[in-house]
């Protein structure tokens, strides 16, 4: 007959030291002895919730496995039942009773985010993320077209996001961020013109220290501009009608052609009609500063560093600093040109002559003369032997005139 078996309780086993029992989800395993098995238990040896926490890792050559006794990956039997696993000695025909517990292994394929890791992401979604995710699975096929399009509207707008941030760090590298910086400045000021005027004392008792000559031109450089103006001087009628052929400015020419027969008044006229042409040639200046401006016609290294110094800005471009001639400097130089031209006039000057010289439209023109506080009006004016034509006038008058900026008006929109 034979011997029969006996249950015998283990009562030495310490709590969490129980037995284990796996159960694979995808499958059995065709050989056991090929898994390398890992427990690794909660540091926290005090905590009651968690000393009885436990990790355990399988690894095979293809796959590797993890199962937990807590969280929501974790068998709920577990909390429900107790399990015991019965170890046979053959020997003796005793068999020790010991607790143990189940553990779901599920498999850990490499990219795919783990259940903690999948729950926090659900955390951080947004409202409209887990809308979007409801449509997904549940929208009717109108909704996912809805959001399909609305989906490759936010690609096609990081794309061209990320193309404006390329192309920025592109001009950042070229121009340098200063540079940058002082453009914007200049363009967001390009529309208040009155930040472009030369220096103004609007309460001054005579009309010619409104705009003071000597902040137009200091007197070094009125010095500065005896030898230049002299060959200005020189010129015959025959060399006068030479310029006028060639395209020179209308302004300067009528200087020329008013110049008084003698005396310092004379002199004074042709060194400021030279310092008009100079602008009004910087003024067309489409690229950066030259050094050599002015060489030609001798200007001295004074004068061409006031105009360097006042009408153009510096910029970073291939690792050199230019100087170059922005839209708003543009503005300055007309109103500088203008205040010159209000010396040379007894306070009155052609606008119209002005713009065309400049290659500015006439409105534009009309506004920094409204801007420095002049007196518009229109006269017949003959220009080059031709039939008489109707110009604008600016005249400075005391007290200066103020203009009111024209209110926006709205448009109304047509009943249908």
């Amino acid at each position: 007959m034979a011997k029969r078996c006996v249950w015998k309780s283990c009562n030495e086993e310490k709590e969490g030291d129980n037995l284990v029992v796996v159960q694979f989800s995808n499958g059995n395993l065709s050989n056991p002895d090929a898994v390398n098995f890992s427990m690794y238990k909660h540091k926290d040896s005090e905590n009651p919730r968690k000393k009885s926490r436990c990790i355990l890792v399988a690894e095979t050559e293809r796959l590797s496995y993890v199962g937990n006794n807590f969280g929501t990956g974790s068998l709920k039997c577990n909390s429900l039942c107790k399990y015991y696993v019965g170890v046979l000695n053959k020997s003796t025909k005793s068999m020790e009773v010991h607790s143990a517990q189940l553990f779901n292994m599920m498999p850990v394929i490499q990219g795919e985010l783990t259940r903690q890791e999948e729950t926090q992401k659900n955390a951080s979604q947004t409202y409209r993320e887990k809308v979007d995710s409801l449509i997904e699975a549940f929208g009717t096929n109108k909704q996912k077209r809805a959001l399909t399009s609305r989906r490759l509207n936010m690609v096609g707008s990081e794309a061209l996001q990320h193309a404006v941030a390329k192309a920025a760090d592109r001009v950042i590298d070229q121009k340098g961020l200063q540079a940058l910086e002082q453009d914007v400045a200049q363009s967001e000021s390009l529309n208040d013109t009155s930040q472009h005027l030369p220096p103004c004392h609007p309460d001054a008792t005579r009309a010619e220290d409104v705009y003071p000559f000597d902040d137009l031109i200091s007197s070094v450089e009125y010095k500065a501009l005896e030898v230049p103006a002299q060959k200005l001087i020189e010129l015959s009628a025959a060399d006068l009608q030479k310029m006028e052929q060639e395209g020179s400015p209308r302004s300067v020419l009528l200087q020329l052609q008013t110049l008084p027969s003698e005396g310092e008044r004379r002199d004074r006229q042709a060194r400021c009609a030279w310092y008009l042409s100079q602008l009004i040639k910087l003024s067309h200046q489409k690229s950066h500063f030259n050094r050599k401006f002015g060489m030609e016609e001798g200007c001295p290294r004074v004068v061409l560093n006031k105009l360097m110094k006042t009408f153009t800005v510096e910029v970073f471009n291939n690792g050199r600093i230019q100087h170059v001639v922005p839209v708003s400097m543009r503005v300055k130089l007309a109103s500088y040109c203008l205040a010159l031209l209000l010396h040379l006039g007894d306070q009155t000057a052609d606008l119209t002559l002005l713009h065309r010289d400049l290659g500015f439209k006439e409105s534009k023109m009309v506004e920094v003369a409204k801007a420095m506080g002049l007196k518009l009006s229109k006269q017949l004016n003959m220009v080059g032997g031709g039939p008489p034509e109707e110009h604008h006038m600016a005249s400075l008058v005391l007290p200066l005139v103020k203009y009111e900026k024209p209110k926006m008006l709205h448009k109304r929109k047509k009943m249908r």
